[in-house]
């Protein structure tokens, strides 16, 4: 199995910026927490390696998961959050204001995503389908461990479930929460969405607001 893990909450999520690849965003002590209870769910998984992306956030992330699982972690910029280019830093409003629903247009691999510099929907599938194949090869019947963002797990949705880009805006993938694929014979599936401790279902996570 290939575990994507996305970070937990950190301080951008609750502010509603955009952070990018802006160092010095931390995890809030939600988003320890959360790291910290998905860490105990992950442990009945039988991990065997643990990848991440190297934006704090991430690797705060995967540190705690590595620590309670007792494994090493690895730094991978396949993994890494997309870049945001000129929208980096922005508050979601204000943003929205000036560009229209900048979410959906990166879906739709608007022009005006490439015009502000902003790394495109294919471009984040392609650098994601590479780690997962890598994966497979290296770690073969093995569960792997991958701590991202939220695009690059959408991508991989995408491209196994070739989602349409509402879809995509649609769907949130909660902070601390597992998607799980399996591949067989160079075919892959998932075997979960969402995935995390049945108490946090009860949770708020599904808001635009972590969008």
């Amino acid at each position: 199995m290939i575990i994507f893990v996305r970070h937990g909450q950190a301080e951008n999520n609750t502010k509603r910026i955009l952070a990018g690849r802006t160092e010095g965003v931390p995890l809030t002590k939600t988003g320890v927490e959360q790291a910290e209870r998905i860490s105990k769910y992950i442990k009945h998984l039988d991990i065997s390696a643990i990848y991440s992306s190297p934006i704090e956030r991430a690797a705060n992330t995967a540190k705690i998961i590595a620590d309670y699982n007792s494994l090493n972690y690895e730094l991978d910029d396949r993994l890494i959050e997309i870049e945001m280019g000129k929208f980096t830093r922005m508050n979601y409003d204000d943003m929205f204001a000036k560009y229209g629903n900048v979410f959906l247009k990166f879906y739709e691999n608007d022009p005006i995503i490439a015009e502000c510099e902003v790394e495109t929907f294919p471009e984040v599938q392609k650098r994601v389908i590479d780690m997962v194949e890598y994966i497979v090869k290296k770690h073969k019947n093995q569960n792997v461990v991958l701590v991202t963002h939220m695009d690059p797990i959408k991508s991989i949705l995408s491209t196994i479930m070739d989602l349409k880009p509402k879809t995509l805006f649609e769907l949130i993938i909660a902070n601390a929460s597992l998607t799980i694929i399996k591949e067989h014979d160079e075919k892959f599936s998932i075997s979960a969405i969402n995935a995390m401790s049945a108490e946090r279902y009860n949770e708020d996570l599904f808001r635009k607001t972590i969008h």
